[in-house]
């Protein structure tokens, strides 16, 4: 198939998934490995962390007058509000944490590979495992929080940001973890989900400049830039809707039945 297709596919397929609490970098890491025979860890996850730029640039669009507010109050934080600042340290704070976190898992992963002979089954079985891990928390977790922003603490940054940090992992959902996370420190829905995602972008786009800066020669081409695009396209398209309905649907079930679908790809 032609390679702007893939990625245009694949892109689709990011701009959908980064807004619901399951692993867009595992389904992206599932079709790579099982249909393109890319086996190299290291690669799949350059390839699934470029794409994220698509969805970073539709998160920018949406939630662009919190960010602009954010950015303001980085440059003159003595004048910010409490709510403002609160949210700009948790901020700071959980992103150098999950940074760390997801950068010794990353490396640890790289040099694993040079002494295991992975196959796309392998790769599927992880991923299946981690989607599983994340579908039982979405189900177990029920949201009776009343904490907004203006409640956070130095231990929810800590906390937010090991669990982003270990979402690093293909298959635990970036989104799903943190999002169950916050709802167990007893947040709110609206507010977790708007947490979850502002935390996303920070650690995307430092990800790429520390993680992918070296690989942009070899994975910038015309069909990724494609990629990105319609990641980009179909993030606007969706984020909104898929939002609203992901405050009224457990997806946790979903999650599980797609986990024990590529469990069963393995018996074929």
């Amino acid at each position: 198939m032609n390679q702007i297709i893939i990625q245009f596919i694949l892109g689709i397929i990011q701009g959908i998934t980064e807004w619901l609490p399951i692993s867009s970098s595992g389904v992206i890491t599932f079709i790579n490995s099982n249909f393109l025979g890319i086996t190299k860890v290291s690669e799949l996850l350059h390839i699934a962390l470029f794409l994220h730029l698509g969805t970073f640039f539709a998160a920018i669009v949406y939630f662009r007058k919190d960010i602009h507010k954010l950015i303001k109050s980085l440059f003159n934080y003595r004048k910010s509000d409490l709510e403002t600042k609160k949210i700009l340290n948790f901020l700071i704070l959980s992103t150098i944490i999950s940074g760390a976190i997801g950068l010794a898992i990353i490396k640890t992963l790289e040099s694993f590979e040079s002494h295991l002979e992975l196959t796309g089954k392998t790769i599927t079985f992880f991923v299946a495992i981690f989607l599983l891990i994340t579908g039982y928390l979405q189900i177990k977790i029920k949201s009776q929080g009343l904490r907004k922003e203006i409640h956070l603490r130095k231990n929810d940054s800590i906390l937010l940001g090991i669990t982003q940090g270990l979402a690093s992992l293909p298959g635990l959902s970036r989104s799903g973890i943190t999002i169950s996370t916050l709802l167990l420190r007893k947040f709110d829905d609206t507010t977790a989900l708007r947490l979850s995602f502002l935390m996303s972008l920070p650690i995307v786009l430092l990800g790429n400049i520390f993680i992918n800066f070296n690989k942009f020669a070899q994975i910038t081409t015309l069909a990724s830039f494609v990629g990105i695009l319609a990641s980009f396209t179909f993030g606007i398209a969706t984020i909104s809707v898929l939002m609203k309905i992901s405050k009224k649907i457990n997806f946790g079930y979903f999650v599980l039945i797609f986990a024990l679908l590529m469990l069963g790809s393995l018996l074929i």
